[in-house]
């Protein structure tokens, strides 16, 4: 497959109701908020259910998270050694850096989409890798367009772990979540990137589709089913390698702003296009499932 031909910009606006998006785990695992009281979601959290997305379309993943292991190794490096060129390549005393980055990325999709750090021993003395690896899509954390409410719950566990347990079975926790929020994040993919790591048009559709279903089969007790939801796509593709314009200016074209002092729902919000900056570019705008 030929590399991406053209640079892509897009933009991903979606509503939580009554979930936690991402918890910060270094604070209770209450919703992520920046020091304006805006959600946030972070871009690793984002990557982490493209992955799981581009696994259930059948890709092959190399970071994989523990419930969503296909293949049943239990770390990257096993991965990476249960590929037969890598392995061997894993033994060599000279550079190897190159070939090894190569094999992976037309190997994984994750890795040549986002990059990877390879940081692995050999299994004979003086013997490995260390190689990075940069790729073409770059991910910003989402915001929330307005300043969430977290609620607070307070839950029991109402039954012992173990039958040794000589105290009540009644174990107090805390369970927190955003009552409404419209989130929006931003990304492109870099076409010189996308031809040192093999990535194709083909590869840049599959992670237009990974958006627009980005919460199918993320359900859990924190985002019950449905409470999460991808409102809109927002597809910039431009007309050459470098672009006709730069990201900033794409970016700045999707405007929201809520129509009311206490939105709650995505009817209260004002959604609109302004490519005054960048005529020319056209978009796509795709609904989310």
């Amino acid at each position: 497959m030929m590399s991406l031909d053209h640079k892509i910009d897009f933009a991903v606006v979606l509503t939580v109701h009554k979930a936690n998006p991402n918890g910060d785990p270094l604070n209770g695992n209450r919703p992520r908020q920046d020091y304006d009281g805006h959600g946030e979601i972070s871009d690793v959290a984002i990557k982490r259910k493209i992955r799981n997305r581009l696994l259930d379309m059948g890709e092959m993943v190399f970071v994989q998270s523990n419930d969503k292991q296909i293949d049943g190794y239990s770390s990257l490096k096993a991965r990476a050694e249960a590929h037969p060129e890598l392995e061997k390549l894993l033994q060599e005393k000279q550079d190897v850096s190159d070939l090894f980055a190569s094999i992976a990325c037309q190997e994984w999709i994750d890795v040549r989409s986002f990059g990877q750090v390879f940081s692995f021993k050999g299994k004979a003395k003086g013997k490995g890798v260390s190689v990075g690896v940069r790729g073409p899509v770059s991910i910003h954390t989402a915001t929330s367009i307005d300043p969430i409410d977290i609620s607070s719950m307070q839950i029991t566990k109402s039954v012992n772990s173990e039958t040794s347990d000589i105290k009540g079975s009644d174990t107090m926790g805390m369970k927190h979540r955003v009552d409404f929020g419209v989130y929006v994040f931003y990304g492109s993919i870099n076409t010189q990137l996308a031809e040192k790591t093999q990535f194709s048009n083909e590869d840049a559709e599959k992670i237009k589709e990974t958006l627009r279903t980005l919460f199918v089969n993320d359900v859990s007790s924190a985002r019950p089913e449905g409470s999460m939801e991808v409102y809109k796509v927002y597809w910039w593709e431009h007309s050459s390698k470098l672009g006709q314009y730069s990201s900033a200016k794409v970016h700045r074209a999707l405007k929201i702003k809520s129509k009311t002092d206490e939105p709650n729902t995505i009817d209260d919000y004002a959604i609109e296009l302004d490519d005054s900056d960048i005529p020319g570019l056209k978009v796509k705008i795709i609904d989310g499932v």
